[in-house]
């Protein structure tokens, strides 16, 4: 039986939350202020992931929290009382890939599922079924699968046993994420959510016996970022993905913009959605998808491991920079009777600009800035400061939750 996939996209905050929701996802998967992943992302107080659950939970959008460190002793207690007080604003399951976190779970959250992390390395189906075992209702691949071996995972474990997978976004050199080069070079554990992501950095070669004689790597005059992956992108291949038997699609990015969120769960959205309703609606506008998913910051796009070990080419040695098509402007909070709309502004724009009005629904509409206002009422000719509240007129009108971007200058 062909199956209808989860879409499951991450949020930094709770205002990316609302985004990704408005904008068609399934799932949302966040982080709180401890025991997860990505420490230096804004994360979530507690009151702002109640917040969110109960927005996402209106409609009829369920929330993941990660608790996927590697934890060391002085981590146990204070995880207890953590899920305790996650138990109490019901999250609708928990990302967990330590074993010890996991009992730790089982006992504070009984009602609550849990989800095994990718940073588990799971790559095998016994592998799934000793976490199915334990009690987990989900677990998430390693990023070294291809097609086949998910393929053959799914035919080796019980049906209920659902399967999440990455199909967009970074990836991280090292096994399933874990990483040991931000821990021995800056004394930062990317284990226990701290990585500063040193595979992007440019490195050269010295020879034991001539120290400080630095041999760089050419492939041009720039030098070599020789762990430097490209981006994951799987639009092109839902059907593969589909047909693997995945119940889960997975955005990377719990550090990126409401921009890239937007972008990442719309384009994904109306795939499965058109391919849900008719493969051959799906390959028509498979340019489509192409090109809204280009609006995405990226790093160049591979397929990973899905269809046989990377080579090369999945590499990018010259750059460690990402290709980026849109500057985000703000989402659109409110509007009153004047027709203004109110955003909290993200980056410069200015009156006379043509912007870019994204919608939901796969839209984007075209409209010139007539006028920028600040909270006072006060007029203005520019808007250079980041998260100023601004009141907007647009030529066209937008709806609350637009997002307004702008491309950015060849």
């Amino acid at each position: 039986m062909r199956r209808h996939p989860e879409l499951l996209v991450p949020a930094s905050s709770l205002e990316v939350l609302k985004t990704a929701v408005t904008f068609g996802a399934d799932a949302v998967y966040i982080g709180g202020e401890a025991y997860g992943l990505r420490a230096k992302a804004k994360n979530f107080s507690m009151e702002d992931m109640a917040e969110g659950i109960r927005y996402a939970h209106e409609h009829g959008v369920k929330v993941y929290v990660t608790a996927n460190i590697l934890a060391h002793n002085e981590d146990i207690e204070g995880a207890r009382a953590y899920f305790g007080e996650l138990k109490e604003i019901g999250p609708d399951a928990l990302i967990i890939s330590d074993p010890g976190m996991f009992l730790v779970a089982k006992e504070a959250c009984p009602g609550i599922d849990i989800h095994i992390s990718t940073q588990a390395n799971n790559v095998n189906y016994m592998t799934f079924r000793f976490w199915h075992a334990q009690g987990a209702a989900r677990v998430v691949t390693g990023r070294e699968l291809s097609l086949e071996e998910i393929r053959q995972i799914r035919d080796r474990i019980p049906e209920e046993l659902e399967i999440e997978t990455f199909v967009h976004g970074a990836m991280c050199i090292s096994y399933s994420g874990r990483c040991l080069l931000s821990n021995f070079l800056t004394g930062r554990d990317a284990n226990r959510g701290a990585c500063t992501h040193p595979c992007r950095w440019k490195y050269a070669v010295v020879e034991e016996t001539r120290p400080g004689e630095y041999m760089p790597v050419y492939e041009n005059e720039r030098g070599t970022y020789i762990f430097n992956s490209k981006d994951l992108c799987m639009i092109d291949h839902l059907p593969d993905l589909i047909d693997a038997g995945i119940d889960s699609l997975k955005i990377e990015g719990r550090m990126k913009t409401a921009l890239y969120v937007a972008v990442a769960a719309r384009t994904y959205r109306k795939a499965l959605d058109d391919y849900a309703e008719d493969p051959a609606l799906y390959r028509e506008n498979l340019p489509w998808y192409r090109e809204q998913i280009s609006g995405c910051t990226y790093r160049q796009f591979t397929t990973g491991f899905f269809y046989g070990k990377p080579d090369t080419g999945a590499q990018i040695y010259d750059s460690n920079t990402y290709i980026k098509e849109y500057t985000y402007l703000g989402i659109v909070q409110e509007l009153n009777r004047d027709g203004l709309c109110r955003i909290e502004q993200r980056n410069k724009f200015s009156v006379g600009d043509r912007i870019e009005i994204m919608k939901p629904d796969g839209r984007d509409v075209e409209a010139a800035v007539e006028g920028i206002w600040n909270e006072d009422g006060v007029p203005q000719e520019s808007a250079p400061h980041p998260k100023q509240s601004l009141w907007v007129k647009l030529s066209v009108q937008p709806d609350v939750m637009d997002l307004l971007r702008c491309r950015e200058e060849s």
